[in-house]
């Protein structure tokens, strides 16, 4: 193959092409790579004059690949994970876990374990500098296995053979219901009681609505009343429309409409949190300590799992 010298060609034209082709707008391309439009524009049509091929179609209403962008954006991506895999070798051998270090926590965890464990991260590791992202099960595995994160602490297990992981701790769930419910007078609350169609529900695409319904051994049904988030379905059950399952952690500190809620343990019913990494990772020994320190600091309430300790098989929730 002749040689192509590669002058004029950037990394940072390239993560330009793929953040509009993962948003679709130049405007909020622009936003994420913290650049203005019009140089993020210019710099997406010196790649297309440099490649002689026209990566997008552009109109007023949408921007979207051309049949020949599409296959050379998936090229993009591949260039930018093996330049951030190549920092990271080079990272791992300075010191595998100093500088950055980027951590996805999912939303129903994070608001309630991280600012407990930010002041002992920063006492502990005084060499990293934290980036954390909140969102959902599936799209951060999805970033973690572009190379985009570094960790992710989620709900075991996760499928697939591009990951691995190590378990942090179990997280109790706990029932919340409305004053009054006959649910309460129950001695020993199973998790089968709670079968029933006054249970709430996060929407879907939270692993908690998947797991709430596996634990009562439920079927997806549309029929269910759904909720934005936990806090929203804090307030639909002080309202009364209905009982809920909640993780322990994210019951701390709920003084609003608490003379309203009458919560009960549900013995059994627990979520198993974890530490996920990519496989590739050439830090993989350094996570496995990593979260060993993790689970020797769980936070308050949790039960605490070992090393060796297995994961039972369960469906993988989906986000």
């Amino acid at each position: 193959m002749a040689y192509i010298p590669l002058a004029g060609l950037s990394l940072r034209d390239i993560e330009y092409v793929v953040a509009v082709d993962d948003l679709r707008n130049f405007s909020r391309a622009a936003e994420r790579c913290g650049v203005s439009q019009a140089g993020l524009s210019e710099q997406v049509r010196k790649l297309e004059s440099l490649l002689n091929v026209p990566l997008f179609e552009r109109t007023r209403r949408h921007v979207v690949p051309t049949a020949d962008g599409a296959r050379l954006i998936a090229h993009c991506r591949e260039i930018l994970i093996a330049a951030r895999t190549l920092l990271e070798v080079a990272r791992a051998h300075t010191g595998p876990l100093e500088g950055v270090l980027r951590i996805g926590v999912i939303a129903t965890l994070g608001p309630y374990y991280v600012p407990s464990l930010l002041p002992l991260l920063r006492r502990s590791y005084p060499q990293l500098t934290l980036q954390l992202t909140e969102g959902l099960t599936h799209p951060m595995l999805g970033r973690l296995r572009d190379n985009e994160l570094d960790l992710v602490i989620a709900a075991l297990p996760v499928a697939g053979d591009t990951t691995r992981s190590a378990p942090l701790f179990d997280e109790p769930f706990v029932a919340a219901f409305p004053l009054g419910h006959p649910l309460t007078t129950e001695a020993v609350l199973t998790e089968r009681d709670l079968a029933g169609p006054d249970l709430l529900l996060l929407e879907d695409g939270h692993c908690l609505r998947d797991q709430a319904l596996s634990l009562c051994g439920m079927a997806h049904q549309e029929s269910h009343r759904l909720a934005t988030s936990l806090e929203m379905l804090w307030h639909m059950v002080g309202a009364g429309e209905g009982y809920s399952l909640f993780p322990l952690l994210a019951l701390r500190h709920r003084e609003a409409l608490a003379e309203f809620i009458v919560t009960r343990p549900v013995p059994g019913a627990r979520r198993h949190i974890g530490l996920i990494w990519r496989a590739s990772d050439p830090r993989g020994a350094a996570f496995s300590e990593f979260a060993g320190f993790l689970r020797d600091h769980p936070p308050e309430g949790v039960m605490t799992a070992s090393d060796e300790a297995a994961v039972p098989e369960m469906e993988t929730a989906r986000a």
